[in-house]
């Protein structure tokens, strides 16, 4: 076989691997090219098993979802709620209802920590797990050891992000049980400068351990900006508009496990409460 008709075959093959939405590099040999063809019928194989949802499927769906949509705004299904003094936003009452969080570790980028979302005894959520400090000897990663959970991001029609507005609130609530350590309440609003990546408010949380269930209160005004984990010198206060997820985040520099029990999660307007912004806004 000569050069060009070897230069063929693998160009032909990394055309098929493209299309597959696989973007690794095919070797420049032939046997190369027969590794991503090979790649190729097992991905067909495998696709073919699944069910995809037909276009017009897709559109009547959406087209539907839509027009609640438009039917809730037009007929403001949401009037009767906008003078209450508190909205409930997750009340857990077993598995069910930790369908839209989701965890995040630091093994993303090779540490050693873990986390879990699970049903207590008490059919609450249990976000648990061991955190680990090590940082990966990888020659790049500086810090390591930290635990997430985030509620998931919710869609509308045409997978357009749903927002959730608190602007009639000034404070956020949670009824929770924790294990004596301190953990970080994360707001997470829509990106101001790219719709890849959220904008995150936070503030501390304190847990005082025990059997007893604890009333936290944090005030919106409390919230700072920060960026991987970073305070950032210019400050805001956060878009209560475009709130697109709320969570928790276990990162206090201790090895070791830990536990937090949550009850509800929801927000509420105080009305003694009249500090807009607790930070000094740099111009």
């Amino acid at each position: 076989m000569n050069a060009l008709k070897v230069r063929s075959l693998i160009q032909s093959a990394a055309r098929q691997h493209h299309l597959l939405g696989n973007h690794g590099t095919p070797h420049a040999s032939p046997f190369g090219a027969t590794v991503v063809l090979r790649r190729h019928k097992q991905s067909q194989s495998a696709s073919s098993d699944e069910t995809k949802e037909p276009y017009s499927k897709f559109l009547s769906r959406n087209f539907k979802l839509f027009g609640k949509e438009v039917y809730d705004k037009l007929t403001c299904s949401t009037v009767d709620t906008m003078f209450d003094t508190s909205r409930s936003l997750w009340d857990f009452s077993g598995p069910e209802s930790l369908k839209d969080f989701k965890v995040q570790t630091d093994q993303t980028i090779g540490g050693n920590s873990w986390a879990r979302i699970d049903t207590s005894r008490n059919n609450k959520l249990l976000f648990h797990g061991d955190l680990c400090t090590t940082v990966p000897r990888d020659g790049e990663t500086a810090r390591s050891g930290y635990c997430a959970m985030q509620a998931r991001q919710q869609f509308g029609s045409f997978n357009r992000k749903k927002h959730i507005d608190l602007t009639a609130f000034n404070s956020l609530n949670l009824r929770l049980r924790g294990d004596g350590r301190a953990y970080m309440v994360n707001i997470l609003t829509e990106g101001y400068f790219t719709d890849h990546h959220d904008d995150i408010w936070s503030y501390f949380l304190f847990t005082r351990g025990g059997p007893y269930w604890q009333d936290v209160n944090i005030p919106f005004s409390k919230f700072f900006l920060s960026s991987r984990g970073r305070i950032q010198d210019k400050q805001a206060a956060v878009d209560l508009e475009l709130v697109n997820s709320v969570g928790l985040t276990m990162a206090d520099a201790v090895d070791g496990e830990f536990a937090l029990e949550i009850d509800s999660i929801s927000a509420s307007y105080d009305a003694t409460h009249s500090e807009e912004f607790a930070y000094e806004l740099y111009r």
